[in-house]
């Protein structure tokens, strides 16, 4: 009997994983937890990407939609998310048609009849992928292989300057003050909540730039807004990225924006802060404390944007090989490890450094790269064309990875983590996916 592969998540790496396997005639369910393709980039779909179209569109997806008569959007053209959910993912997921499943939550994923420890078998039984339906029902589907594109939205990292939550943390989630998703300001409910109140941003990559320069135009606009950015780091550094030097224009362009925020004091910066605590204040405002004493007091809003990290709760009867720092896979993981560079470039990969030490297992896109910070759309297309290539067997086409992705301009690691930021770049590494506000609100 044959099994059909399961694709975990209808973002844009799990539906390009599926169109790759159809164009190759191999059986694809692809299970989504949410009501519909693209959950995820909706939440954000306020926001513009940094790449344009022709950069947006896997090449198999393209001649999938293309057959269903699907007019390709203008290449040159930068989508916000809705955009991107709205006119490419939910079209393809339709043209993938009963293929695809919606309201299907995977809760773990195993070696039929055996756990992680049983070695006899693991090449030969199926994979059982376990499901909790919309409607509370469980279900298993036997696999012949799983390619888990479920990303890490969902698992936002704390302000909590250890990698856990800070103390009050949670707390002060709860009453709505402190959130782990850039505002809309464009909804007034949302803008009301932030204007004319002191906003902390946490975080120093691209999502929280875009928050900043929101957040900036705001103070502008409303008189008695104030904005805070606390960094981990000993200093900004070059936090803005390369500016003109960077081969993704709309990326440089929001360094150079946050960069003349803070040069125009519209945001005060709070170096080498890693927060230890977030505790009430009276009047239901927020006080951030550090692990040395200092703190940021009188916070409104807190709005932290440190990254996120990967779910491997449902994975942990599978045999994953992963780096032990960025819980990527540890051939992949040298490439994108932000510690010794962040150059914009990675090196060519697929299934060769994608594959794990369980027979038919893959992590893809974001979810790849663990708790990396550096992913890019047309990477996530790559990786899976060449795990399809694999599942069907045709191991030269899965072992030809050709792929050049645009340069950041900036060629240095984290360096010295109370310091300059500064540091070397032996191996390049990768850039975000993350976003500029839209052109209408420059």
């Amino acid at each position: 009997m044959t099994y059909p592969v399961v694709v975990v998540g209808a973002g844009p790496i799990g539906l390009a994983a599926a169109a790759e396997l159809v164009e190759r005639e191999v059986d694809v369910v692809v299970l989504e937890q949410g009501d519909a393709a693209g959950r995820a980039v909706s939440e954000w779909g306020h926001v513009r990407l940094f790449s344009p179209w022709r950069e947006l569109v896997a090449p198999a997806a393209a001649r999938l939609l293309e057959r269903a008569g699907w007019a390709r959007p203008a290449a040159d053209r930068y989508p916000t998310g809705a955009e991107w959910a709205s006119q490419y993912l939910r079209p393809l997921a339709a043209a993938l048609g009963e293929r695809v499943r919606f309201g299907a939550e995977v809760v773990g994923v195993a070696r039929r009849g055996r756990d992680r420890v049983v070695d006899a078998g693991r090449d030969t039984e199926p994979l059982t992928v376990h499901l909790r339906l919309s409607d509370g029902r469980e279900v298993r589907v036997l696999a012949r292989g799983v390619v888990d594109a479920s990303g890490t939205w969902g698992s936002p990292n704390p302000i909590g300057g250890d990698g856990l939550p800070a103390l009050g943390e949670a707390a002060a989630a709860g009453t709505g003050r402190l959130s782990y998703r850039g505002p809309d300001l464009s909804l007034p409910e949302v803008r009301g909540r932030f204007a004319g109140r002191h906003v902390v941003v946490a975080g120093s990559g691209h999502s929280a730039q875009t928050a900043l320069v929101a957040l900036a135009r705001l103070a502008e606009e409303v008189d008695g807004t104030t904005v805070t950015w606390v960094v981990r780091r000993g200093s900004v550094g070059d936090t803005f990225g390369g500016g003109d030097a960077d081969q993704l224009p709309a990326r440089g362009a929001l360094g150079q924006r946050a960069r003349q925020a803070v040069e125009a004091g519209r945001v005060r910066v709070v170096t080498g802060f890693r927060t230890e605590a977030v505790e009430p204040l009276p009047g239901g405002r927020l006080r951030l404390t550090s692990v040395d004493g200092h703190t940021v007091d009188d916070v409104d809003r807190v709005v932290v944007l440190t990254g996120m990290r990967p779910d491997l709760s449902w994975l942990s009867e599978l045999r994953l090989e992963l780096d032990a720092t960025l819980q990527a896979p540890v051939k992949l993981a040298p490439m994108i490890d932000p510690n010794v560079h962040s150059c914009g470039s990675v090196a060519p990969h697929g299934v060769a450094e994608l594959a794990h030490p369980e027979p038919g297992v893959y992590l893809a896109g974001m979810k790849s790269y663990g708790r990396a910070p550096t992913f890019l759309a047309l990477a996530g297309y790559e990786q899976v064309r060449s795990i399809a290539a694999d599942l069907a067997g045709d191991r030269a086409a899965a072992r030809r990875v050709e792929l050049t992705l645009p340069e950041s301009g900036v060629c240095g690691g984290s360096g010295d983590y109370d310091g300059d930021g500064g540091g070397c770049c032996g191996t390049p590494a990768g850039p975000e996916i993350l976003t500029l506000d839209p052109p209408a609100r420059r």
